[in-house]
């Protein structure tokens, strides 16, 4: 990732706001919206996102990651746009309340793939390839990037040990992770929100 060694860029990771939950049983909506403890988390965290001086604001197409970088965006100045690479990991998987087993045995073997769904191996490529491609395109910019938790998370397994299901599990909706990316290294920092 970023093996350009005259790359300086800065990438911060946004996973969304609290949404309001998938029913069980039917594909998951992309258009889901945030709840309203959502809405007002993003109108917060738009002032801290602001601070960072971002050059671009970039989001996955999902109505709730969008909602969670707008803010942000209105008050820089910034459009969003949105890159279908920057989605959620393409489990296979209906909407479940017993989703987390299932997610565990995923990230036990980060090769199996249900059928129609990709591999959290596969996240992880598709990930790297689109943080790269951000840090190429927006060198010398600090990029505002609305995403998801499993995106996130299979991210920055791709960058370093230590990142498992416990942590893709726990991490808080929102969760600001900054990567700066510079002569070819890249160093990650977490922001509790």
């Amino acid at each position: 990732m970023a093996g350009r060694s005259f790359v300086s860029c800065e990438i911060v990771l946004v996973r969304h706001a609290e949404s309001v939950p998938p029913p069980p049983g039917k594909p998951d909506d992309p258009e889901r919206p945030l709840t309203a403890a959502g809405v007002a988390a993003a109108e917060l965290l738009a002032h801290e996102l602001v601070a960072m001086n971002p050059t671009v604001v970039v989001s996955s197409p999902y109505r709730r990651a969008v909602a969670t970088v707008a803010p942000a965006a209105t008050a820089a100045g910034l459009e969003v746009t949105t890159r279908w690479e920057l989605r959620e990991w393409d489990s296979g998987l209906e909407p479940t309340p017993d989703y987390a087993v299932h997610y565990e045995r995923s990230w036990a073997d980060p090769d199996f793939a249900r059928p129609g769904g990709e591999s959290l191996r596969q996240l992880t490529v598709r990930a790297m390839a689109a943080v790269d491609r951000l840090a190429e395109e927006y060198d010398g910019g600090v990029v505002l990037v609305g995403s998801h938790g499993t995106f996130v998370s299979r991210l920055l397994a791709g960058l370093g040990p230590g990142i498992g299901w416990p942590f893709s599990r726990d991490m808080p909706m929102p969760a600001v992770h900054q990567l700066r990316i510079s002569g070819g290294a890249i160093w990650v920092a977490c922001h509790g929100t």
